[in-house]
């Protein structure tokens, strides 16, 4: 073979190449070289699937943030001068994140940070003008940092005065009530150990509060011109954080009768003075322990200890090699002599009852389809990877009625944020609150 021959198939692969490079380059259009030319009038070009899915997901994030707001009562509350505004938050332990990160796998780590969040919480406690706060695992300690001095002096700068109670034990959080220094004089401080009385570490505070009536630019007092001088306004604010075990519902029962009773028994000392009850109940609005607040008696023979709290759905799935038809209704809800005395504090009984005649704030107010069910409580007051639900509470005496509360976020918003804490909330509950006023003179 000549290497004439040989030369030509080489050249030809180079002529090839250098015109398919031309061709690519000649595809590419330059604004600045080769401008378009104009567009024929037509019909206009819809959005591509991923366009529209990325407006979409700017839509639900913008909406995810939506602000809370405020539900009035159909009631004139005109003439109620005395008011009041109840927060109750519970504001996810440090510990508690840490130890339950099966909880919040999909939440981004920085929103679990105290140091973002103890910010976030502020911010949203001086947004509702709040004049009491129920905290729940709100007091902690660790080798580095004491967290309650840490949201104590940020609640100070906002004019804020507060008594802690920490768990017994090994656990770290606990409960705290606060108020307005310039509103509110503590009268009286008593804390609940539930230990003693056999009912695990949980906690509980009772406060006797005083409106501070000399302050003249107090918002909870205004006085007309023919108005004589009155007894100062008292009333007991309750704090409460149950155990969260569902099956315990023996020892939540019991928790929640026991704040209850010396609750009333506070109220009487100090007058027949109203109360108001907040906190973390770990009970859903459908449970047993639910009715027991509202109603004031419980049957427990009509209820499986297990399953009073409502809490049913966080439960691991049965075995389905169970035999359900095995198993009767009265030995499904048998209580042993032991869950019987924790439950009604040692009586006689099966029946567990408090003094309280309680009303829920939430359920006093009406709202939407959206935020309330059936009961009249939110749909949900926490939100994480395993549990959407509520669980916390404000129940109140008649000599209290709900000028306002709220509103938490509809379910489909919170189901879009992924879980709490978000970008903008500090927790994985969301903060209850209430406006209250006080009934006659």
């Amino acid at each position: 073979m000549s290497s004439g021959g040989g030369y030509k198939p080489v050249n030809t692969v180079r002529r090839t190449v250098t015109t398919v490079s031309k061709r690519k380059r000649s595809s590419i259009s330059d604004p600045v070289h080769r401008p378009h030319p104009p567009l024929a009038p037509g019909p206009i070009r819809k959005p591509s699937k991923s366009s529209r899915r990325r407006r979409r997901i700017r839509k639900e994030r913008a909406s995810s943030s939506v602000e809370r707001q405020w539900v009035f009562s159909p009631s004139d509350s005109r003439n109620l001068k005395d008011k009041l505004v109840l927060v109750s938050y519970n504001l996810l332990g440090v510990d508690n994140a840490s130890n339950h990160m099966d909880l919040y796998y999909n939440i981004p780590p920085q929103h679990l940070e105290w140091s973002r969040r103890k910010h976030l919480i502020c911010k949203e406690i001086s947004r509702y003008n709040a004049t009491i706060l129920c905290l729940q695992a709100s007091f902690e300690l660790d080798y580095e940092v004491d967290r309650f001095d840490d949201l104590d002096s940020l609640l100070k700068l906002r004019g804020f005065e507060g008594v802690h109670k920490r768990r017994t034990g090994e656990a770290t959080d606990g409960c705290s009530i606060f108020w307005k220094e310039k509103l509110f004089k503590l009268l009286h401080h008593q804390e609940i150990e539930f230990d003693s009385f056999g009912l695990r570490n949980n906690v509980a505070q009772l406060c006797v509060l005083e409106m501070n009536c000399e302050v003249p630019e107090s918002k909870l007092r205004v006085q007309s011109s023919e108005q004589t001088s009155t007894s100062p306004r008292r009333l007991v604010v309750g704090n409460i954080h149950v155990l969260f075990n569902p099956k315990r519902g023996d020892i939540k029962l019991g928790q929640v009768r026991l704040l209850l009773e010396r609750a009333y028994k506070l109220s009487q000392e100090w007058g027949n003075i109203p109360v108001a009850i907040a906190g973390d109940l770990n009970s859903t609005p459908k449970s047993a322990i639910y009715d027991f607040v509202a109603s004031a008696d419980l049957d427990t023979q009509l209820h499986d200890r297990r399953q009073i709290s409502g809490q049913s759905e966080l439960d691991t799935k049965p075995s389905p090699f169970r035999n359900h038809y095995a198993v009767s209704v009265s030995q499904t809800n048998e209580w042993s002599q032991e869950e019987l005395q924790l439950a009604t504090g040692g009586q006689a009984t099966t029946h567990v009852r408090h003094q309280l005649k309680l009303n829920s704030a939430y359920a006093g107010v009406p709202g939407t389809h959206r935020t309330r069910d059936q009961c009249g409580e939110p749909l949900a007051t926490t939100c994480h990877s395993r549990f959407q639900g509520t669980v916390d509470y404000i129940w109140h005496t008649k000599e209290l009625v709900p000028v306002r509360v709220l509103e938490t976020l509809p379910t489909d918003v919170l189901r879009r944020t992924g879980g709490l804490p978000s970008e903008k909330w500090g927790s994985d509950h969301l903060a209850i609150a209430c406006e209250l006023g006080f009934v006659g003179e």
